[in-house]
Order: C-alpha cells, then sequence, then structure tokens
C-alpha cells in the first residue's frame, strides 16, 4: 500500500477551459465575418448611387444637346437666326441689330422677333422643354465706343426693346395673351456694356437671347399668380 503511486492527471482544468476559448474564436470570426459583409453591402450602394448619379448626368446632357437641336432646327426656318450650342445662345444677327446709339428696331427685324418667339415657347411647353429649360435671358449688347456706364444703360434698353416688341399692340405677327403671359413668366432681361464684343461695332450692337438649363432632378420654379396687366412699354 505504501509502495502505490498515485497519478494526478493536470488536463482537467485545460479541457475545461477549451470550450470557452473555442467559442471566444468562433465569435470573432463571425464578427469578421459580418463586417465583410456589411462592408461589401456599403460598397455595392455606394456603387450604385454613382452610378445612378452619372446615369442622370448622361440623359441631362443628352436632354440638353435633343432642345439645342430642335431649336436648331426652327431656327433653319428664318433667314439670320443661328443657334451657338457651345454657348447656349439664339443669335437673332442682322434681324437684331441696332444703329449706333440706338435702341430701336425696324417694323421688319420687330415683325421677325414676334414670329421667332412662339417658336421658343412652343419649345419650352414641350415635355422636353419643362423637364430641362429653365429661362431665357434676352441679352443686349454695345460696341466699344462711348463710356461704360452710358454703354451698360444702352444695352438694358436694347434687351428691354426686345421684350417691348413682344408686348405690342400693334404691328404685324402679335402675340396673343396667353404667348405675352408665358413671355413674362420665362423671360428676363439682361444688359452687357463692353463684354463679349464681336471683331467689328456692328456686330457687337446686337441682341441675343440666352439659354438657361435646370440642373439634374431640378424642377422649373412655377411663377407666382400675377392678376396686373401688361402695361405699356416705358420705351417711346
Amino acid at each position: 500500500m505504501l509502495g502505490t503511486r498515485i497519478v494526478i492527471k493536470r488536463g482537467g482544468r485545460d479541457e475545461a477551459e477549451k470550450p470557452f476559448w473555442i467559442s471566444f474564436a468562433d465569435l470573432m470570426t463571425a464578427l469578421m465575418v459580418l463586417f465583410l459583409v456589411v462592408m461589401g453591402v456599403a460598397l455595392l450602394a455606394v456603387t450604385k448611387t454613382v452610378t445612378e448619379r452619372e446615369k442622370i448626368e448622361e440623359q441631362h446632357r443628352k436632354d440638353i444637346e435633343e432642345i439645342l437641336k430642335r431649336f436648331e432646327d426652327a431656327s433653319d426656318r428664318y433667314d439670320g437666326i443661328r443657334i451657338y450650342k457651345d454657348r447656349q445662345v439664339i443669335d437673332f444677327g442682322d434681324r437684331a441689330r441696332f444703329a449706333v446709339d440706338e435702341w430701336r428696331l425696324t417694323p421688319e427685324q420687330e415683325s421677325v422677333l414676334r414670329q421667332f418667339v412662339p417658336e421658343i415657347i412652343t419649345l419650352a411647353n414641350s415635355e422636353l422643354g419643362r423637364r430641362i429649360l429653365k429661362r431665357i435671358v434676352v441679352e443686349g449688347y454695345t460696341d466699344r465706343t462711348g463710356t461704360y456706364l452710358g454703354n451698360l444703360n444702352l444695352s438694358l434698353q436694347r434687351s428691354q426693346r426686345v421684350l417691348c416688341v413682344m408686348f405690342a399692340t400693334s404691328g404685324p405677327s402679335l402675340l396673343s395673351d396667353d404667348q405675352k403671359l408665358q413671355v413674362r413668366n420665362l423671360f428676363l432681361v439682361g444688359g452687357y456694356s463692353f463684354n463679349a464684343a464681336k471683331d467689328t461695332d456692328e456686330a457687337s450692337r446686337r441682341v441675343e437671347m440666352r439659354l438657361e438649363f435646370l440642373g439634374p432632378l431640378e424642377e422649373r420654379p412655377v411663377p407666382p399668380e400675377v392678376t396686373s396687366r401688361f402695361g405699356e412699354c416705358a420705351l417711346r
């Protein structure tokens, strides 16, 4: 009995701890997998968002090109009116050219303007126009002669005169009241003195209509309701 050896097994504690360490390792693995899944979903969402944005911007660019082409097709029916797609403007050339220090247009020039404006209104009210066209700015220009402030006032008078022509109550090719309402809601007046002068003084004394477009997903603002009448032009 005294010679009997007692062997004590010491592996019991390690074996008891093994299930705990195995569970912890599984938990870390599961968390890592979950992290990778979440990151993958997030990257896919970001990629999808960027892709959709690019599609919208590409369609927006195509819409601008299409409506500029439609304006160009309309201008082809009128001698002297040209669309500059790079600057997105309607240039009336000699059909709206001014004399030196003058803001008046000839009756023939006024008639041409009133004939072309309904083309603009039709395109602006089309499905594509409502989706892409924001407004039209009438810009009058002067040559390099005279003073800056004097020419600035003259350029404003020229662009204002173009609007007055649209609201005329006598003469050929008059606009209807509904068309005049569209003009009031869609057109703005701008003026430039020495800016964007042409190669010659004669070519500089002109008027252009600049097309402003909505941004992607932007909607054309609803014009406020105005009950007042159109009134009379202050320029005589």
